[in-house]
């Protein structure tokens, strides 16, 4: 088939998981066209550079500015006001481009991506979601996890319920698995690069901090005040100062240190939540102020026990959370892991409805860790919605 992909821009977890389904769409012998923004579009031209079937178009996305470990809400409008009249020319250009070569793509596949997804609804073509986001608005969560249905919760649901409406069917990763609540939707496993998949979980004594504000300067002297050793990545230099070891990014290193680590500290990121607890490494987790998704996202961290929330990185923290390291490594061990089989199996089954003209599912035949139909209590009062 032909298919047009979306990758969002904002963060690299889209570009990593799309990497592998895009690996799988070209060893089935799919032709893809990607469309997609931001540093995603360096990480994933370079990894399929040469590559027969696939070709890439570099669009204009939204950004975020932060203040330390929040998003700083006028400064993401101000940075996005500034490249609104070039970005949209941009996009229009590429639109042009893809709608008017013989791709003519017959099925579109967005990791959280607008642009494809609009593009699929004005050529009325099935639009499949692939993410970790929709978790918030596709599943059913309990207060403890919500706040109550807090405000923030609230917004956050809305604004990712907003993303890609009306889809053909939703693909959500997840290392938790609440129960489905909206039709066509499947739960399955994060999407792990074949790096992690391969790696091997040896523990070591060292802790692993991946810090993606390198302006943290308070950091490496509240590590030096605790009688651990640290390897930190993120600071934007190497060297070695006290117990900590400052390392420059390397995705070999990176997974050697993880899979070796007795424990890890880092921020709200899906992706490396996900390779940590497919590793079964202790996870102390940091997640963005004002992202309520990565708020969620820990919350289940620590109540299933693999590792621990924080909302702000002390020695006291940090301490509390190594001292029971053994304790979430415990409570890992009861976390099966999966390697790619159940999203290829939904994907490849997708792609095959589509192809046979059949009407979107309510709920897939093949093997997945949730669907809508497996709990048999009561709807909620909007489960008929998008």
């Amino acid at each position: 088939m032909r298919i047009l992909y979306g990758v969002v821009g904002e963060g690299m977890g889209h570009a990593t998981r799309s990497r592998v389904v895009l690996e799988h769409l070209l060893a089935a012998g799919h032709e893809v066209r990607v469309v997609v923004s931001g540093r995603a579009h360096g990480f994933l031209s370079s990894r399929f550079a040469g590559r027969k079937g696939i070709a890439f178009e570099a669009i204009h996305g939204l950004v975020l500015g932060f203040e330390g470990n929040a998003v700083d809400k006028s400064e993401t409008l101000r940075l996005n006001l500034e490249s609104l009249p070039s970005g949209l020319l941009e996009n229009i250009a590429v639109y042009r481009k893809v709608a008017e070569d013989a791709f003519e793509p017959e099925v579109v596949i967005s990791d959280f991506e607008t642009w494809a997804y609009l593009y699929g609804l004005n050529h009325r073509l099935p639009v499949i979601s692939i993410d970790n986001m929709q978790v918030l608005n596709r599943c059913r969560h309990d207060a403890e996890v919500t706040e109550g249905r807090s405000a923030a919760f609230r917004l956050a649901k809305a604004l990712v319920k907003g993303k890609l409406p009306f889809a053909w069917h939703y693909l959500v990763a997840s290392f938790f698995f609440p129960p489905v609540r909206k039709k066509k939707t499947t739960l399955i496993p994060p999407i792990l690069r074949p790096e992690i998949l391969s790696a091997k979980r040896e523990p070591g004594s060292h802790v692993l901090v991946y810090q993606t504000a390198a302006s943290n300067a308070a950091l490496i002297p509240t590590l030096q005040t605790l009688p651990y050793e640290f390897r930190l990545y993120g600071m934007g230099r190497e060297g070695r100062e006290g117990n900590v070891t400052l390392k420059a990014f390397s995705e070999t290193g990176f997974i050697d240190d993880l899979r070796t680590a007795r424990a890890a500290v880092a921020g709200g990121g899906f992706s490396l939540m996900g390779e940590a607890v497919h590793l079964h490494v202790p996870l102390m987790s940091l997640p963005i102020s004002g992202q309520f998704e990565q708020v969620l996202n820990a919350r289940y961290l620590e109540r299933l026990g693999y590792g621990a929330h924080a909302e702000q990185l002390d020695a006291d923290s940090i301490a509390a959370f190594i001292a029971r390291s053994d304790e979430h490594a415990h409570a890992l061990s009861r976390y099966v892991p999966h390697d790619n089989g159940m999203l290829f199996g939904c994907v490849d089954e997708l792609l095959r409805r589509v192809a046979a003209g059949e009407d979107a599912p309510d709920a897939l035949d093949a093997p997945a860790m949730g669907k809508y139909g497996d709990e048999a209590d009561a709807p909620d009062a909007d489960d008929t919605d998008d």
